[in-house]
């Protein structure tokens, strides 16, 4: 690759920075490392990181923090949250404040290793096409339209800031409208998570992707249907 990817670890245990750092940086990426939340904070905001390992925590501001304060200025770059916190309510703390994904430790760095690389997945090939233009890659409705070339969401003319699994499931339930997805095939299709993955981290995510909408237009927050017993649709035509 020309340009290399760029991750930032952020954990207070040197240990568990240097076995990261070690694994990733074997798959070819450039690894800085933050040893706690002030740095880390300070680090995330004056480097665009194409993704952000953040311990949940740490001394001086805990990852929580960290990611409340880095979304208020930052939608777009990619954090995984790793803690010993296994409860679900943690977790879904975590998806809640921002995070694209969730890591409980003790983890395997394999699994963090394929975690990063779904995260950095950006470019994926869809099955069927709402409705596109010639020279841009669009996908537009009445209420809303997403410029894929940008990385862009606008519902009734007004941008949503989205971050990039919100703007990933919304993309790919939208490219396929009225089509009915499961939980487990949209780990595997937005997440690329075969093997593991929590399906709540899929009703999270749909469940804040549907607030952000919402505050900018209630007929697009409609159009993501939730299919009861089964999954989620993108509805085409909801009032």
């Amino acid at each position: 690759m020309d340009e290399k990817v760029t991750l930032l670890i952020v954990d207070d245990e040197d240990r568990i920075r240097r076995l990261l750092n070690m694994y990733l940086t074997r798959e070819g990426y450039e690894v800085e490392e933050a040893e706690d939340g002030a740095q880390a904070l300070e680090m995330a905001l004056a480097n665009n990181y194409d993704c952000i390992l953040l311990d949940q925590m740490m001394p001086e501001k805990d990852g929580l923090e960290v990611l409340i304060e880095l979304r208020e200025q930052k939608q777009m770059t990619p954090v995984i949250m790793l803690t010993a916190k296994g409860e679900e309510s943690d977790r879904i703390t975590g998806l809640e404040s921002g995070a694209d994904d969730y890591i409980v430790k003790p983890f395997s760095p394999r699994e963090v290793v394929l975690r990063v690389k779904a995260i950095l997945r950006r470019s994926v090939t869809f099955p069927g096409v709402a409705s596109t233009s010639a020279s841009k890659d669009l996908v537009v409705f009445p209420q809303l339209t997403i410029d894929h070339d940008a990385h862009r969401v606008t519902a009734e003319g007004q941008e949503v800031n989205l971050t990039p699994k919100e703007y990933e499931l919304l993309y790919f339930l939208a490219r396929s409208p009225d089509k009915v997805f499961d939980r487990e095939q949209l780990l595997k299709e937005v997440w690329h998570y075969e093997f593991f993955g929590d399906l709540r981290t899929v009703d999270t995510h749909v469940k804040r992707l549907r607030e952000k909408l919402n505050r900018v237009s209630e007929s697009a927050a409609k159009m993501i249907v939730t299919v009861w017993g089964v999954g989620y649709k993108f509805e085409a035509h909801n009032e």
